[in-house]
Order: structure tokens, then C-alpha cells, then sequence
């Protein structure tokens, strides 16, 4: 288990940067991707020594290449965390198709990209495994992101059918679907707002990233070589069913 190579996209900030220590300190060789803020991946990769790779993830070519690049440096892939993402809301009759189109490629097109870079290494060494990070919102709608919450939602279908390709070749294919979570990206709602979030979990606060991060550990084990297709959600019980 050791020697197996994992990646995780947007993984030197928020719920990515947990999953990146916390599959570090379970043995895993990980590569951090990032997209834009370099300095902060390489405060991240300075307290962490975790090899960060910036790229594009809405880019299918520059995925490929990034995946060429840390299996020619790590190893092969076995363990692929689809987790990068962005926010532009709105409501519809204020949404930009711009803003629409950055948020569907980054969120979504991205899981295609990735997925493709790593699924023939995976099926021919008969071993991977894929989370996919969805949302609370992609399951149950938010006001003022219907391209995110659209996004994600494509997300856990994704997941479902790309599992059932995977799973006679060893791959399984999840997804968690995080509540909302002490990040950046939440920090950012206005506090007005966000009081009224917290209101409506039963738990009574927001999660961690490390809860996340602990999910996403199960998932890539071996002890969980029978769950695939499955969305696990993590969101204090703001959303069941």
C-alpha cells in the first residue's frame, strides 16, 4: 500500500489540503494539484513535503500531461481524488454564461479529464480507486447556483456510471458529498447568511476537512474494495434520504 501513488486536484487548499496530509500520513505517495495560487502551494508544500503540480484541470490535455508528469516522477496512478472546484453564483436571471461554462468545466469536465488520464493504467494493473468530491447542494439544489449545484449533481451520476465500468477490473468509483465545511470558500458567505446555514444542520456547526478527509481515507483502503457507486454524505444531517 505504501508504494501506491495518489492524486488529489485542488489538493494544497480547504477539504483537498486535509485529504493531501491525511492520505500522506496513511503512506500514500501524493501529488497536489493546483491551479492559480502559488503561493500558497508552496507554503503548502514547505510544511508539508507534498510535491505539488499546477495545472488546468478543465484542460483535457494539460490533465494528460500533468498525469504523464507525476506517474514519470511518483510512480503509476492507483488513487485519483477528484476534488478541485469553484463558485461563481448567481441567480439565473443574473448568471453569465461565462460563469456558468467556468463552473461546469472546472467542476465537472474535469472529473472526465482526470478520469480518462488514469482509467487504462488503472484497468490494465487491475487495481484503483476514484472519489469524486459532490455536494450537499448537488443533491438537494442551493438558491443562486444552478451551475454548481448542476455540476455537482452531474458529479454523482458520473460516479454511478463510471462504477459500473470500473468494477470487474478491481476500480471502484465513489463519491462524498460534503455538507457545508469550515473552509475558505464557506468563510466567504456573509455572516448573516451563514448563521442561517448553520440553523438548518442538526449537528449545530459546520464540518471539518478533516471529517472529509477521513472519508475519503476509507474509500481509497483496501478494507473498501466492495463499496463502489456510492455517494457517502457528510453534512452534520442538513440533507437524508
Amino acid at each position: 500500500m505504501s508504494e501506491r501513488v495518489a492524486i488529489v486536484t485542488g489538493g494544497t487548499r480547504g477539504i483537498g489540503e486535509a485529504i493531501s496530509i491525511r492520505l500522506r500520513d496513511a503512506g500514500y505517495k501524493v501529488a497536489a494539484g493546483f491551479g492559480g495560487d502559488e503561493a500558497k502551494a508552496e507554503a503548502f508544500k514547505t510544511a508539508t513535503n507534498i510535491p505539488v503540480w499546477r495545472w488546468d484541470v478543465g484542460d483535457f490535455k494539460a490533465c494528460a500531461a500533468a498525469v504523464q508528469k507525476i506517474e514519470e516522477s511518483l510512480g503509476p496512478v492507483d488513487i485519483l481524488v477528484n476534488n478541485a472546484g469553484i463558485t461563481r453564483d448567481a441567480t439565473m436571471h443574473k448568471m453569465l454564461h461565462d460563469q456558468w461554462i467556468e463552473v461546469i468545466r472546472t467542476n465537472l469536465s474535469s472529473c472526465f479529464n482526470m478520469c480518462n488520464a488514469v482509467f487504462d493504467g488503472m484497468r490494465e494493473r487491475s487495481f484503483g480507486r476514484i472519489v469524486n468530491i459532490g455536494s450537499v447542494n448537488g443533491q438537494m439544489g442551493q438558491y443562486g447556483q444552478v451551475n454548481y449545484a448542476a455540476a455537482k449533481s452531474g458529479i454523482h451520476g458520473f460516479t454511478k456510471a463510471l462504477a459500473q465500468e470500473g468494477a470487474a477490473r478491481g476500480i471502484t468509483v465513489n463519491a462524498i458529498a460534503p455538507g457545508y465545511i469550515d473552509t475558505d470558500m464557506v468563510r466567504a458567505v456573509p455572516p448573516v447568511v451563514l448563521e442561517k446555514i448553520i440553523a438548518r444542520i442538526p449537528v449545530g456547526r459546520l464540518g471539518h476537512a478533516d471529517e472529509i478527509a477521513r472519508g475519503v481515507r476509507f474509500l481509497v483502503s483496501d478494507n473498501a474494495g466492495f463499496i463502489t457507486g456510492s455517494t457517502l454524505s457528510i453534512n452534520g444531517g442538513q440533507h437524508m434520504y
